[in-house]
């Protein structure tokens, strides 16, 4: 008999045909990893290419020069609150294609951490975080960081959300931490301005500045009477509630500022100071800040403490988040803040009204006086501007647009102290305000992506025929293809 027709000789043949067939099977999936890890493909088939970044967006992140880290505190999906959990789904993806575009990048690669600050807190308290925020920390030490809140993630209509803009948010936010350059804002002093370094709830502006550094701002203070000149590192120069008039060679440095190095300056003036001495530099810009108090005697506009609430908004990059998520300013003591009428119309000058009055206010001239009540002679009749901005687009001699300058005045200074900084939407018109004064943001024009609604609208009746389809008619037909495989093999 032939070796090979012995049980023996059979019996090793089938080992080693076993053996191989294992041995091919790993060779396979190792290949296929191998493969998978050196020569990936990604392909984006959804309609909105929800899981792509703009071409812009990678163009960044293949140039980053070190590395960031991003602190999410959004809580974990939670099935009782579907809203939540669409936000973490949203933020969990975007950031995940961020990690994978970056991955490539020399110097600087992005690591994402998910923290709860319930859970850790001491690794919280440690980085300063909040709940429900995205923080973006560069640095030797972390020391250059920016918090993107949740609601600038989203552009809502109706209390609804209607589009995505994380990746606006966030491709801002990885450029300025990368940005080895802080935008630096220099508070004006020597005129009883509020301070930066007061916790006085009044007059004290700590708030605002610890605000202003998370978002990766430098600060210093200016006494334009010691140093006669604006820092050339200055990207915006602010005077809050100044309490005395800026002298005649003040005003001409900040005009100077203004007009020949492209400046960018906010003012928050104070009721009852006439005149400021900056009348020249606003007339300049078209502005004009009246010396009046703002009264305002409808339901809508006074709130129950007194507070003027102002909703009147236009349109405009400093406004845009305040409409679209419908809300409201919340002054004290507040002057009319407007474009100049006098003034003649500037094509290369472009003055907006930001937030006016309503049409029940007045603006009193003799607000002295203890009876409040407007008289036509002589009062500012509602409604008219107390927040204006100016741009000078471009020069008069050129046919080309050159911004050369930005002005923000504000009548009133009360709402950026400590007291009232967090009431309404006081902290996000002044931030949306210096991000416009600094080109922080709106260099970026990165597509907003629309966010998709799916809902199943199915009455009783279908939804009871669904539920016995999937109790019983499902599971039958498996019993009854199983019962005819077991007839089939019997016969």
């Amino acid at each position: 008999m032939s070796p090979f027709h012995s049980f023996r000789a059979a019996r090793w043949l089938r080992t080693t045909n076993l053996v191989l067939q294992a041995v091919l099977f790993v060779a396979f999936f190792v290949g296929l990893n191998y493969l998978a890890s050196h020569y990936a493909w990604r392909f984006d088939l959804t309609q909105l290419r929800r899981h792509s970044l703009s071409a812009e967006t990678k163009s960044y992140l293949t140039h980053l020069g070190e590395p960031v880290r991003i602190i999410v505190t959004l809580s974990q999906e939670d099935a009782d609150d579907p809203d939540q959990a669409s936000i973490y789904r949203d933020v969990r993806g975007l950031l995940r294609e961020y990690v994978y575009a970056a991955d490539t990048a020399a110097a600087g690669r992005i690591r994402v951490d998910y923290i709860d600050v319930y859970q850790r807190p001491r690794e919280a308290e440690q980085l300063n975080l909040t709940a429900n925020t995205v923080l973006f920390l560069s640095g030797e030490h972390g020391e250059r960081r920016r918090e993107v809140p949740l609601a600038d993630l989203y552009r809502r209509r109706d209390k609804q959300r209607i589009a995505f803009l994380g990746e606006q948010a966030f491709t801002a936010a990885i450029l300025d931490v990368s940005s080895p350059g802080q935008k630096k804002i220099y508070f004006l002093a020597g005129h009883g301005e509020m301070d930066p370094n007061a916790v006085d709830p009044v007059r004290g502006l700590s708030e605002l500045r610890d605000a202003l550094r998370q978002r990766n701002y430098a600060l210093d203070m200016l006494d334009l009477a010691r140093t006669r000149a604006i820092p050339e590192d200055a990207a915006v120069v602010v005077s809050v509630g100044a309490q005395t008039r800026y002298e005649s060679y003040e005003q001409e440095t900040l005009r100077d500022y203004m007009t020949n190095r492209a400046g960018r300056m906010a003012v928050f003036f104070q009721p009852a100071i006439n005149p400021t001495g900056l009348e020249e530099l606003l007339n300049d810009w078209g502005i004009l800040a009246d010396n009046v108090l703002v009264r305002d005697r409808g339901a809508d506009g006074r709130a129950d403490n007194g507070d003027l609430i102002l909703s009147n908004l236009t349109p405009h990059p400093a406004t845009q988040l305040l409409i679209e998520n419908q809300l409201v300013l919340r002054f004290g003591a507040t002057r009319a803040a407007r474009p100049n009428p006098a003034r003649a119309t500037d094509p290369g000058l472009a003055v907006t009204p930001l937030v006016a009055t309503g049409a029940t206010a007045w603006g009193e001239r003799e607000y002295r006086r203890r009876l409040h009540e407007f008289n036509p002679a002589s009062d500012l009749a509602g409604p008219f501007a107390v927040v204006t901005a100016a741009e000078r687009v471009k020069a008069n001699d050129l046919r080309f647009s050159v911004p050369v300058g930005r002005i923000v005045a504000f009548g009133g200074a009360d709402f950026v102290a400590n007291g009232r900084l967090r009431a309404g939407a006081n902290a996000a018109i002044v931030f949306s305000t210096l991000n416009w004064l600094v080109d922080r943001d709106p260099l970026l024009n990165l597509p907003a992506r629309p966010v998709e609604r799916f809902q199943l609208a199915l009455s009783r009746d279908r939804l009871r025929h669904l539920r016995y389809m999937l109790l019983f008619a499902v599971p039958g037909a498996a019993a009854l293809l199983g019962l005819l495989v077991y007839w089939t093999r019997r016969k």
